[in-house]
């Protein structure tokens, strides 16, 4: 079974950058869209970015466009999400997300939370005033 160990997370101040890790193991790294969520206090978990697999394409949530950059690291099966000038509204848990893809298989809506099968244990990210 798929098992995503997250690492990275914790206090930064604001217009400050933070780099969150997310380890995976048990599958086929290279067939998985990989995704980060959050969900700050009270709140419902939001998407935040997803890479795919066949192509690497990336889709943003438009809070974080132009802030934060997802990558993938194949040969280490790992991805990696960068923040950069973070934002007191970006605390949150962040957690990274995992869905099997086929080539040329249908399309899915990869901002909900319902469409990934793997999640990690979530990372507490807090950007101070």
């Amino acid at each position: 079974q798929v098992r995503l160990v997250e690492s990275g997370g914790g206090l930064v101040q604001a217009g400050g950058s933070l780099r969150l890790s997310c380890a995976f193991s048990g599958d086929t790294f290279a067939d998985f869209a990989m995704a980060w969520f959050r969900q700050a206090s009270g709140k419902e978990r939001e998407f935040v970015v997803v890479t795919r697999p066949f192509g690497g394409d990336t889709y943003h949530a438009d809070s974080v466009k132009g802030r934060f950059i997802i990558s993938r690291e194949n040969a280490k099966r790992t991805a990696t999400l960068e923040m950069n000038s973070l934002k007191p509204e970006d605390t949150a848990v962040y957690y990274c997300a995992a869905r099997r893809e086929v080539l040329f298989g249908g399309s899915y809506d990869y901002r909900s939370k319902i469409a990934y099968t793997s999640w990690g244990q979530g990372a507490q990210v807090t950007v101070s005033s």
